[in-house]
């Protein structure tokens, strides 16, 4: 009896398929092309556009005469550039020598300087204590600092007046002296910096709350103080945030009317360049041409500012806002 062995059969697997193609980049709709591409592009140089404009027709009338100024727009200026005696350097001279700009720029930088150095110092101690160092009530107290956010220094006006003539009392104990502040210097930096701080100090404590926390540890491992650790990591490591924090505040205070002209005065020893600029044409216009120039060159250092620290703008913004 013959017995045959039959094989198994083989197990017939399927062809392999073909990975499906990649995707080629630029592939839709043209529209969505379009606005991928160029799109982008032309909206960005149309906002930069629409946002220069002004800057350059203040720029063209600043050198521009008197007559030409009264009697045609500075868009005019294209259509005629050589016309005969269009152009003049006379409105930055009379601005510069004669309406005492000189000392009007010479009093904001002492009323920016110090209102954008003392909140930046007081506010990166506060967000290095917030951050790394361990207290009863550290939470609320942020919390509380970051609802005077809300704020704003217009609404306080008269309070902060009362107390700089009046001073303050509670219980019988003397919190603020009574002094006459109103009219010098330490007013306005007093009120820039209190009203300054609550930012400061959460744009500073999100930023320093995102770096590393074992270059901190390893620090005081090694026998650093909060001190040193603060001056020599946390400060370093903070340059972005300090630089778009004294970016802001040096534009608000700089550009500020209200408050210089309450706390200091249109006098012309204390009067800042806003002031100056808002009594400049007179009482009847008759220095309205001069009010190009002057704007002119109240806009230059603010600029200059801006432009050196805006590398560190945008990222001592977001820092500290996504972690993970």
């Amino acid at each position: 009896m013959s017995t045959t062995t039959e094989t198994p059969r083989e197990t017939e697997l399927p062809p392999e398929q073909p990975p499906p193609p990649a995707a080629k980049p630029g592939k839709g709709g043209p529209v969505r092309r379009f606005f991928q591409g160029w799109g982008v592009r032309l909206s960005v140089l149309a906002i930069v556009v629409l946002w220069i404009i002004p800057t350059v027709g203040l720029l063209i009338s600043s050198f521009r005469s008197r007559s030409f100024i009264e009697s045609e727009g500075w868009w005019t200026a294209f259509a005629r550039p050589f016309a005969e005696g269009q152009w003049t350097l006379q409105n930055y001279q009379i601005a510069l020598t004669q309406q005492g700009f000189d000392n009007a720029f010479l009093n904001s930088l002492a009323v920016t300087i110090p209102s954008t150095v003392i909140p930046i110092t007081v506010a990166a101690f506060a967000a290095y204590a917030f951050t790394w160092m361990r207290f009863k009530g550290r939470n609320l107290i942020f919390m509380g600092v970051v609802a005077l956010i809300v704020i704003p220094l217009h609404m306080a006006l008269i309070p902060v007046l009362r107390l700089y003539t009046q001073g303050a009392e509670l219980w019988g104990i003397t919190l603020f002296p009574q002094t006459q502040l109103v009219g010098t210097f330490p007013a306005i930096w007093l009120a820039h910096s209190g009203f300054g701080l609550p930012l400061a100090v959460y744009l500073l404590r999100n930023y320093v709350g995102s770096l590393p926390a074992s270059v901190i540890e390893s620090a005081k491992v090694d026998g650093a103080s909060d001190f040193q650790v603060f001056t020599r990591l946390v400060v370093p490591l903070s340059v972005p945030a300090l630089a778009a924090f004294a970016t802001l505040q040096f534009l608000w205070v700089w550009n500020d009317y209200l408050i210089a002209l309450v706390l200091l005065g249109g006098t012309p020893d204390v009067r800042v360049l806003t002031v100056a600029l808002a009594g400049l044409q007179g009482q009847f216009g008759q220095m309205r041409h001069v009010l190009p120039a002057a704007a002119f060159i109240s806009i230059m250092l603010p600029m200059v500012v801006f432009f050196s620290l805006q590398r560190y703008f945008v990222r001592g913004l977001t820092a500290g806002a996504v972690k993970g």
